[in-house]
């Protein structure tokens, strides 16, 4: 078994989520080297994490680079760009993908790196920034059963449901359902307290009467609370979840699958970002409910 102690760690997207997860790999005591286009953020700046000025330059030191960024066209950039991630490989480096992109992409760019000698998963994650902070993240895995084991315990630093679901694509596969479930489960929560507010009963107890019974969900408790209290700070923003959403309907078309009320959810999405909220959290799909309803959550009603 590999002594992962002695391994050179990457990561590349130090963002909302990927700030706290490579804080964890550091505090494990992984020697880390780090790319990000944005401004290094200051919790890792002061760290011994060495920082690089392009991907080239993590994959040239590291053997298992991480990457953490917002959408396909990114990782595609990362990965196969000018001085991306593809031209500092050796043989026997592994790639592994934490974004949440198309699962048709996501086999390409695997057989990609395969063809290079390297290993790759993919492992999207669930649980939000949050569940980052607190290494408590659902990661869902594609790849070779070995090359799982093997960075097994590195995900245990990042997450705590770690699942090995199938070949390269079925970790973003699994991504993708998990957010046609939750983008439905918050409209479901806004709906039924738009309902019980309009009706002139408390919202606030409401959710609390509901979070002891079958309609119970992570949804209800978190974003419920958020809906009630109006704290639409993100959290997990609308134009992420609207690229989810656009993910899953795009894959839809090409199997010929239908999913009616996934596209009634990225309408509501596209709702919000119409009147500027593509940057509040997710939650937030509310208001578009509220703005059909005329009414408002905690609105005394009339």
């Amino acid at each position: 078994m590999t002594d992962l102690s002695s391994l050179k760690l990457g990561f590349i997207g130090l963002g909302i989520m990927g700030t706290p997860m490579a804080g964890h790999l550091l505090a494990a005591g992984h020697q880390l080297f780090v790319h990000t286009l944005g401004p290094m953020p200051a919790s890792i700046a002061g760290t011994r994490a060495t920082q690089c000025t392009t991907a080239r330059g993590v994959a040239e030191r590291a053997d298992i680079i991480f990457l953490m960024v917002p959408d396909t066209p990114d990782v595609e950039q990362a990965l196969f760009g000018e001085k991306g991630v593809a031209s500092g490989l050796a043989k026997g480096k592994t790639v592994v993908d934490m974004s949440s992109i198309s699962p048709l992409a996501t086999k390409e760019f695997a057989q990609r790196i395969r063809e290079l000698g390297c290993d790759y998963l993919d492992a999207p994650v669930s649980g939000g920034e949050v569940g980052a902070r607190n290494a408590t993240l659902s990661i869902m895995v594609g790849g070779e059963p070995a090359v799982f084991e093997r960075v097994k315990p590195l995900f245990e630093k990042m997450g705590k449901n770690i699942t090995l679901v199938g070949g390269n694509g079925d970790g973003q596969t699994a991504k993708v359902a998990n957010q046609i479930i939750v983008a439905l489960t918050i409209e479901a929560v806004g709906e039924a307290l738009v309902f019980a507010s309009r009706a002139g009963a408390d919202p606030a107890r409401v959710r609390q009467a509901l979070m002891g019974g079958f309609a119970s969900s992570k949804i209800l408790e978190v974003h419920g609370e958020r809906m009630v209290k109006r704290t639409f700070e993100p959290g997990f923003r609308i134009e992420l979840h609207q690229k989810d959403l656009n993910l899953a309907l795009a894959s839809a078309r090409a199997l010929g699958v239908s999913l009616p009320n996934t596209a009634m959810a990225q309408e509501l999405f596209n709702a919000c970002a119409a009147r500027g909220g593509k940057g509040w959290d997710h939650s937030a799909m509310v208001r578009a409910l509220e703005g059909m309803a005329n009414f408002e959550i905690g609105q005394v009603a009339s």
